[in-house]
């Protein structure tokens, strides 16, 4: 997600920086769940910034959840790309390498959609690496407006199925912004077609876990006013058969996450919502 609040980079949030050096800091691990050697160059090229505000139960777990978050999304895009999907979209795609870093079928277009502050601070970085996919396309749009034609003229092909990807973007948006930009994604996806989604649960956006996490983000400026309430219902009515992934029946969640669970009371893993869901 691409707000900004005092970084040095226009238009780069500092959001998607702190991600990228959590993601910096995985790949450093020796049981990493994925390697993002770009992650590193991004922190390096940003100089300073802060990290996530706060201080509380979430924050704690906040770098162990990203490198779920990014692993699971990693491989629902691999799925898709397995399946015979040739066309990714990446909505809302921040400092996100994939198109570097994960090995894609020969064929493969995969479309970056940002604002072009984040486009041009993402192509200084990595101007002399070649990606992994056999077309990587940048797109600069709004996402908050109207982005479509942009997409589309970029090459994009609304008769092909499509792998979209909202990781880290839709609980920034007003409840009216989400609901267009979904409508959109559904009206240019042909049968076929996957879609992952990162959405905070309604449920327990109140919780003593999450409120707090919440509260400093709004008071950073970077407020996440939409929640997801009864997911499989309100994915069906945008066109989607989805469904919220049990976490838990993931080994690696477990292995990473299991040690947090004392942080964790009355199903508030649930807090964060994965869901993937195919075109009705």
């Amino acid at each position: 997600m691409t707000q900004n609040y005092d970084t040095g980079l226009a238009g780069v949030s500092e959001t998607a920086l702190w991600t990228a050096q959590m993601r910096a800091g995985e790949s450093g691990k020796p049981d990493a769940l994925f390697s993002d050697p770009w992650a590193e160059k991004f922190v390096a090229a940003a100089g300073g910034f802060h990290g996530p505000p706060g201080a509380g139960a979430f924050q704690v777990l906040l770098p162990e959840w990203l490198a779920v978050r990014t692993r699971f999304f990693d491989d629902h895009l691999r799925a898709a790309a397995g399946s015979g999907c040739r066309q990714v979209v990446l909505l809302g795609a921040g400092l996100d390498t994939r198109a570097f870093r994960l090995d894609w079928p020969a064929g493969t277009r995969l479309y970056e959609v940002d604002l072009p502050a984040v486009h041009a601070f993402t192509e200084g970085v990595l101007a002399d690496s070649a990606p992994s996919v056999g077309e990587r396309i940048a797109v600069p749009a709004d996402l908050q407006g109207s982005w479509s034609d942009a997409l589309t003229e970029a090459g994009f092909d609304p008769a092909e199925p499509t792998a979209w990807l909202c990781e880290g973007l839709l609980y920034y948006f007003e409840p009216e912004v989400v609901e267009a930009l979904v409508a959109t994604v559904s009206g240019l996806s042909a049968p076929g077609s996957s879609l992952g989604a990162e959405c905070l649960n309604a449920e327990t956006a109140q919780s003593s876990f999450m409120r707090p996490w919440l509260e400093d983000m709004a008071a950073a400026g970077t407020p996440w006013p939409w929640r997801l309430r009864d997911p499989e219902n309100w994915w069906a009515r945008h066109g989607w058969a989805a469904g919220v992934t049990d976490l838990w029946s993931l080994p690696y969640v477990v292995e990473r996450m299991g040690a947090f669970r004392n942080l964790l009371q009355g199903g508030e893993e649930l807090s964060m919502l994965l869901v993937t869901g195919m075109r009705k």
